[in-house]
């Protein structure tokens, strides 16, 4: 077949052509921002022999899973409200489940109102920001209205049916940090996360086709563990490992660094692998539904042109130096699951061993849907080079916070880590100091605080440490 002379007139129409083509802006980028709640790296993600999480695997594989991601405050509220206003503790003036941050900030402009003012479709379901869990499912709670468009709260039959079924090993503690658990006959889609997830996937579906940030706010594996019996089924009760304890652990760190007193809330070890059992059943059901927003994606077209954030708010204790829960500072409730994939994530299936703070998500979004900074001064830093290259150089360390009140005193804890150590400092090193290598000892089993050999690089971590802490305490721009 003969091709068609090039005449000057065909030539004006195909540069025509081109330049319109050019010309027309490209499609906005979606961003999916899916929230656990009290989630740890207990599943195979992140290597857990045990807990199979295929579609929590599937994001990690197809982006960038971060290894090394803290918290600023392992408690639900403020540290929700660190990554949603891209400010520490310091500066939200939130330290408990109580205080709306806008009383300390009223103008700040969170990242829903960031994205609502490019021409996002600004929405959620279920627990962004913090509220109680499970006492106001279904309502408000917490939230912070001038962050969305449209807010959804679902209330499944584990919140409207099940509670009254549980089996409970710490009946002196509150519904929301009780141990208890039940294995419930209804389907996935009853659940109030189940609602999440189909509520999520009806906003794709009605908005399709126009720029979106929808926050799909789980709240498993946060007790009460109720989830489909299925789930459980999965897990073999002779499968589940204790963590490796001793009476000794309790002794490594100063008193105001333990929450859970005493060891285990004084749970049997039959008690304690029951419980992690239903825990790791409930991270088995967070992950099915998970996959159900990815199937949506995918079959809607969209899976292409949206960034997938997935993060656990912090992460939570299992015994490991006979704590349970959060609020501390250990490894176990600083580190936090982080993961992200599709657009604007170039690098696929590499893991990435820098030290980041959930402080960097407000950033890393804007920077990746080329939205403005209008927010003022922010305190993270756009993750974008290591979504790029998980290896890229990197010398941020991450900043983690508690506050600690017994007998009328409240005392402030704040810890430094970097890739290779940890240092805390309580009420200013007055009440005692905490130094970690996690080269040589990743359990915390050894506080180097003490040690003339440390001293050096203990003064160093000090120093950075009280040089972020003034930083992040003075009133935001």
């Amino acid at each position: 077949m003969t091709a068609k002379p090039w005449t000057r007139r065909r030539f004006l129409m195909t540069a025509g052509a081109a330049l319109s083509a050019s010309a027309q802006p490209a499609p906005r980028r979606n961003v999916l921002f899916i929230a656990s709640d009290d989630l740890n790296h207990c599943f195979s993600a992140y290597g857990h022999p045990l807990v199979r999480t295929p579609h929590l695997d599937s994001i990690a594989r197809r982006g960038v899973r971060f290894d090394r991601a803290y918290c600023q405050f392992p408690l639900c509220s403020p540290s929700r409200t660190s990554v949603m206003t891209g400010l520490a503790p310091d500066s939200t003036g939130v330290y408990d489940l109580r205080k709306h941050f806008r009383e300390s900030v009223p103008n700040v402009v969170t990242l829903g109102q960031a994205f609502q003012k490019a021409g996002y479709f600004v929405a959620r379901v279920g627990k962004i920001y913090h509220y109680g869990n499970p006492g106001q499912i279904g309502t408000n709670g917490l939230d912070d209205e001038p962050t969305w468009n449209l807010r959804i709260n679902p209330a499944g039959v584990d919140k409207t049916r099940e509670e009254p079924f549980l089996t409970n090993y710490t009946p002196t503690r509150g519904l929301g940090s009780a141990v208890s658990f039940y294995a419930s006959p209804a389907r996935d889609e009853e659940h109030t996360d189940g609602m999440v997830a189909s509520e999520i996937i009806r906003l794709m579906e009605q908005h399709r086709g126009e720029p979106w940030f929808l926050g799909a706010g789980f709240y498993k594996p946060h007790v009460p563990w109720i989830a489909p019996a299925q789930y459980f089924d999965r897990i073999p009760p002779g499968q589940v490992k204790l963590v490796p304890f001793e009476e000794w652990e309790m002794k490594i760190a100063p008193p105001w660094a333990y929450f859970t007193i005493p060891a285990h809330w004084g749970m049997t070890e039959k008690q304690r692998r029951d419980a992690m059992r239903a825990y790791y059943a409930a991270i088995l059901f967070l992950d099915a539904q998970v996959g159900r927003l990815l199937d949506a994606l995918k079959r809607l077209g969209e899976e292409h042109r949206t960034t997938i954030v997935f993060w656990g708010d912090h992460g939570y204790g299992l015994g490991e130096h006979g704590q349970w829960m959060k609020q501390t500072v250990f490894e176990h409730a600083a580190r936090s699951p982080l993961m992200m994939c599709g657009a604007g994530v170039a690098s696929a299936g590499r893991p990435c061993a820098r030290t980041v703070e959930f402080l960097d998500l407000y950033p890393t979004l804007l920077d990746l849907c080329g939205i403005a900074q209008s927010s003022g001064r922010l305190h993270g830093k756009s993750l974008r080079p290591l979504l790029e290259n998980p290896r890229a150089p990197w010398d941020r360390p991450a900043v983690t916070q508690v506050h600690r009140t017994r007998e009328g005193r409240t005392v402030r804890g704040y810890s430094l880590r970097t890739e290779r150590h940890r240092y805390t400092m309580w009420d200013e090193a007055r009440e005692g100091e905490e130094l970690y290598d996690y080269a040589r000892n990743p359990r915390e089993l050894a506080n180097l605080a003490g040690r003339r050999e440390a001293a050096a690089l203990k003064r160093n971590l000090q120093s950075r440490l009280r040089t972020i802490i003034a930083a992040r305490q003075a009133a935001p721009a």
